[in-house]
This record gives structure tokens, C-alpha cells and sequence, in this order.
């Protein structure tokens, strides 16, 4: 059976080649990813040849042109969608709001969202704002002991006034992926509209958006090992039916109706380093089926990346199931499709900021706050302003990382 090849696979991260952040076991992943040569050279390419207006009639603009659409076509085909289909953005948070806002004249005064209290303030957040104008917000709320959302809780929510559904894949606190199927089963029969938020799945399994589900699938590329991007997808059928958000000449134009700030040019000219970097590795890993879909090649090697993480996240909360003064926030086994490697810790003895301080100090890089999951944590019975001690790994983290990690731990926990 093929492992992932962590040596192969990390020789493509210039981060790993630096004198410095080379010394470094880094995990807080889940804030943001180490960007692979692929993505980082079309960036550089980007603003060193052609950082012009994109479309003109010179070479220079014809270049940016190409390399945008380059972008947009990676991005679709990695996630099995057509590029007029997505909207590439600022930032997923941002691309939430205006979607919120495009849904809004489809909603009459009493009219009902559902909002989870295990989101990322993001997926809440722009919902709320909705009350302002007549919308009934209802939470489906997590089990204070497990953090997991329950379907049987979902199905006492709905009714005939129910719209719109808004859920996460996959928990950026408890590390928990969702039934989806079931979820979308259930709102699909009240007629509602779903809307996933894929930024804490999206690395450990780049979403096949028609596979999932969902009306309107959203992730962040900053996340997934590229540049400063939100991604948004809909179904066409969805998509056709929001009020455009961006400038009045541009409502038909698919990548512009969303996007009232503009696309970012030499961020998605440099997405489809992203889908090179995808098939570099599967060459590697699998040079005899070089000739299969580029969706098959991406799902393939995040399977991999997912074994892969799985086996070193086991090592850590087996650690911490061992300790006293630590308390595992949601299960404590990782799944390939049931907990991703995004681990949250409660210390018993010391706050997380001053844990994650002391690990720094070791040379281990983690996260230490609330992560804008301020209501799973206080559901959770855990206090926002201290937070949790997060732990995140994605495929690039090694053995050797992992055991630089809990051997820092074991040292600052005394």
C-alpha cells in the first residue's frame, strides 16, 4: 500500500530549506499553510513579469489574462466544478457576508435561518446580522460534552419557515467532520438552502463539491497551501438566482457578480501552482496513472495525506490522553473522515498564550485563543478570553515534528 512520501513531499516547501523556520516544527496550520515552490514561483512570476491590468492588448496584459484564467480553471477542476461556478475573493469571512447579502431579498419577514454554535464566527456572524431585517434566527447547538452536532437536534429545528441552513464540514475547535449527506438530507426536505463552511476540511480533504452536497461550498486557498484567497462555490442553479453584489456592468460576469471589491490578479494567477504542486506529487507517488482525471489525482493524494496525518495525530492525543493536566477537546482518535488532525487542548496548570509561549521558546510553533469559535467554547464550558491550545497538522508535518512537539511538552508541563 502507497504512504505518503513526507521527504519528497517536503523537499517542495522552500520553508523547509530555510536556515531558520527549517529549525521549527510548525502547527498552527489551521491559521494559515507553508506554500510550495509551485504556488510561490507563479506568484513571483506574476509580479516580476507581468503585475499589470489583466486583458489588454499588450503581451504584459495578455499574460496576467492567461494566468488568472489558469487559476480559475486549477481551482474548478480540483473540486469537480466549472470555473464560472466559483468566485475567488478576499478572504472566506468576506465572501460569507456578500453571499448573506445576495440571499437577503429572498427573505420575507419571519423567515427562518439556522446557525450552529460550532461555526467559525464567519458561518455565524453575517446570518445574525439578517435579524436587522425581519429574519428568525434559530441555533442548532453542539452536546456541551462532545462538541459534536446531532441530526436528531437538526430535525427539531426545521419547519415550513425554514430558508437557509449554515454549517461547517468540519470544526476548526473540535475537529469533528459532519454527516453532511444526512445534514443536507434534512434541509433538502424543508426546501432550505445549505451553506458549508469547508475552511477547516478543505486540507484534509479538498471538498468534491458535487459529491458533498451543499448549495454553496465555501474554503479558504491560505489554508490549503496557497495564497490569500476565499473561495465560493455554488450550484449554477443557486448562483443564477442571487442579486449580484459587484458593479452593475458586471452582473452577468460570473467571477465579478460576488465580488464588489475585484478579483486579487496575482493571487489566482498563482492558484494553479496549487494544482501543479497536486500533480507533481502524484506523479511521484503514482507515475503509472498519470493519465486520470485531475479530481481523481486530487482526491488520491489527499486520501494519502490524510492516512498520513491521521497516524501522527493518534501520537499526539495519545500523549494527551495520558496526562492529567490535559484535557482533549472532542474525540480522542483521529479518523481519516471522522477527526481531522485539528486538536484542541485545555490545560490544567498553565493558561494555553503561556503554554504556546514556552513551546516557542522550544522551537515548536502552535495556536493559543479562541479562534473565532467564541460560542463552541463557552458551549464547551471553556472560557474565550483564555481559550484552548491548538495543535493543527497537515500532510508537510514529519514524524520528527511530531516528536519535537512532545518532547517540548512533556519539558513545559512540569
Amino acid at each position: 500500500m502507497t504512504t505518503l512520501d513526507v521527504t519528497h513531499v517536503r523537499a517542495q516547501y522552500p520553508a523547509f530549506d530555510h536556515p531558520e523556520t527549517s529549525r521549527w516544527a510548525y502547527f498552527e496550520n489551521a491559521g494559515g499553510s507553508y506554500v510550495p515552490r509551485q504556488v510561490s514561483e507563479r506568484l513571483h512570476r506574476f509580479f516580476t513579469e507581468y503585475k499589470v491590468q489583466p486583458s489588454g492588448y499588450s503581451y504584459m496584459q495578455q499574460q496576467a489574462a492567461q494566468a488568472m484564467d489558469a487559476g480559475y480553471a486549477a481551482v474548478a477542476a480540483m473540486i469537480d466544478a466549472d470555473p464560472e461556478e466559483i468566485t475567488l475573493g478576499p478572504s472566506t469571512t468576506i465572501n460569507l457576508y456578500v453571499l448573506a447579502q445576495a440571499l437577503r431579498p429572498r427573505l420575507s419577514a419571519g423567515d427562518e435561518i439556522i446557525v450552529t454554535n460550532q461555526d467559525h464566527e464567519a458561518n455565524i456572524g453575517c446570518w445574525r446580522r439578517l435579524e436587522e431585517f425581519g429574519a428568525v434566527l434559530r441555533e442548532w447547538r453542539i452536546d456541551p460534552e462532545t462538541g459534536e452536532l446531532d441530526a436528531n437536534d437538526l430535525k427539531a429545528l426545521v419547519n415550513n419557515r425554514t430558508r437557509i441552513l449554515c454549517f461547517n464540514l468540519c470544526s476548526n475547535i473540535v475537529g469533528s467532520m459532519n454527516d453532511v449527506a444526512t445534514i443536507c438530507d434534512i434541509a433538502r426536505a424543508a426546501g432550505a438552502i445549505t451553506i458549508a463552511d469547508g475552511v477547516s476540511y478543505a486540507p484534509h480533504h479538498f471538498p468534491d463539491v458535487h459529491a458533498l452536497g451543499p448549495d454553496f461550498i465555501v474554503f479558504s486557498t491560505y489554508k490549503t497551501f496557497a495564497t490569500h484567497l476565499g473561495v465560493l462555490w455554488g450550484k449554477p442553479e443557486q448562483l443564477s438566482a442571487l442579486t449580484p453584489q459587484g458593479h452593475f456592468f458586471n452582473a452577468d460576469k460570473p467571477h465579478y457578480r460576488l465580488n464588489p471589491a475585484g478579483p486579487l490578479h496575482a493571487e489566482i494567477g498563482a492558484l494553479a501552482g496549487l494544482c501543479q504542486y497536486i500533480q507533481d506529487l502524484h506523479r511521484h507517488h503514482f507515475p503509472e496513472r498519470s493519465g486520470e482525471p485531475l479530481r481523481t489525482r486530487t482526491e488520491t493524494m489527499f486520501d494519502l495525506f490524510s492516512a498520513h496525518e491521521t497516524n501522527l495525530a493518534n501520537r499526539i492525543l495519545d500523549f494527551a490522553r495520558e496526562r492529567r493536566d490535559l484535557r482533549i477537546v472532542g474525540r480522542d482518535r483521529a479518523e481519516p473522515r471522522g477527526r481531522a488532525g485539528t486538536i484542541a487542548l485545555v490545560p490544567g496548570k498553565q493558561t494555553p498564550d503561556r503554554l504556546a509561549r514556552s513551546l516557542a521558546e522550544c522551537r515548536v510553533a502552535v495556536g493559543a485563543g479562541h479562534f473565532y469559535a467564541v460560542r463552541c467554547l463557552k458551549a464547551l464550558g471553556i472560557s474565550p478570553e483564555s481559550g484552548v491550545l491548538r495543535i493543527s497538522l497537515v500532510h508537510y508535518n514529519s514524524a520528527h515534528d511530531v516528536h519535537q512537539l512532545l518532547t517540548a511538552l512533556d519539558e513545559v508541563l512540569q
